[in-house]
């Protein structure tokens, strides 16, 4: 995820979102390794989707937690098409 801009100010993406991906492209890789219809890469599969949703989450969380900020901080937010 790339910084964001805010009035010059640089908003990083959160420690646990970079930990996550790591993880998550680990996962990935384990499975595309397994042999396809086999018990296993069923298990992989499951655990890549439920840590997909994990990842999903933790995005979501951390840009309602700064959307919430800036509309606190600002009285007009202004979108220029």
């Amino acid at each position: 995820m790339h910084p964001t801009s805010l009035h010059g100010q640089k908003i990083d993406a959160p420690k646990p979102l970079k930990k996550r991906v790591k993880k998550y492209r680990q996962l990935s890789k384990s499975l595309s390794k397994k042999t396809k219809d086999s018990k296993k890469y069923e298990k992989a599969q499951v655990r890549v989707a439920k840590f997909q949703a994990r990842l999903k989450d933790t995005r979501t969380d951390f840009l309602h937690k700064l959307s919430t900020e800036i509309i606190r901080e600002n009285q007009t937010i202004v979108l220029e098409v």
